[in-house]
């Protein structure tokens, strides 16, 4: 249990996924049951990254620190520092494998059990395994309270009111500190992403970044194999004129008419 804040300054933890970019070209190795790393650009997950700069809104706007954490090896660095050149005051690795949903949250639980934040933010979701788990079973390990899916938050002293999207809509919530929130576009748009300027890059090779042990969780899930796609078929023309063909084609090949 994460315990309510003692002061004004809002402390905020916002979970970095490191991840391939999305216009990478994605392959297999070893019989298709490993990710091949090899060529491909990693970032920050962007609905962490939309989390991130909402933090450095609060940052700006109510003087709350904002430290960055994620679970991975020394490779995941770069991504941290990117995150500290954005304006993040502090980073914290956890050195360990993120081998599934679970065992994230159980590393970030056991870091923030040791700490205290008031505001925890990741993504609803990582763009590699979308397997949207670690934001709920985070809250859940902490003893806090969750919204998934938000798209906008302010908070008041120990007051929080969200929004988040539901089927159909937007809800209204209101709930207290300390909160986890699960974020996407919305909670901020793609206009207002930060590019690291060359200040914030010095500034980045300079703020502390910990790294700490894992904790000894056992993963539950493996994986057996990776598997692509089908490849797109072939394309067929079909003259604006001959209608006839168009229909035929629609009908006894697609078969959506």
């Amino acid at each position: 249990m994460i315990s309510q804040k003692k002061d004004s300054k809002m402390k905020i933890l916002v979970c970095i996924s490191h991840v391939p970019d999305t216009t990478s070209k994605i392959n297999f190795t070893n019989n298709n049951t490993e990710f091949d790393k090899n060529g491909v650009q990693f970032v920050i997950n962007p609905n962490d990254e939309f989390g991130l700069t909402r933090a450095m809104w609060f940052k700006e706007k109510q003087g709350a620190t904002v430290t960055v954490i994620n679970v991975g090896t020394a490779e995941t660095e770069p991504t941290l520092r990117k995150a500290l050149a954005i304006g993040a005051d502090d980073a914290i690795r956890i050195d360990a494998e993120p081998t599934d949903g679970f065992f994230v949250a159980k590393q970030l639980a056991k870091v923030i059990s040791e700490n205290q934040f008031d505001l925890i933010i990741a993504g609803r979701e990582s763009i590699d395994y979308n397997g949207g788990m670690v934001p709920g079973m985070l809250a859940e390990l902490i003893g806090a309270n969750f919204v998934n899916m938000c798209i906008g938050l302010e908070v008041d002293g120990t007051t929080a009111k969200a929004t988040r999207e539901i089927d159909g809509g937007k809800e209204e919530l209101e709930t207290t500190l300390p909160l986890v929130i699960g974020t996407q576009k919305g909670i901020v748009e793609e206009k207002d992403l930060r590019i690291p300027n060359m200040r914030g890059i010095m500034m980045a090779r300079k703020k502390q970044l910990t790294i700490v042990a894992a904790d000894d969780t056992t993963a539950t899930t493996t994986i057996s194999g990776f598997e692509k796609p089908a490849p797109k078929g072939e394309v067929k023309l079909v003259s604006p004129d001959n209608l006839d063909e168009l229909i035929n084609l629609l009908h006894n090949e697609a078969k959506v008419i």
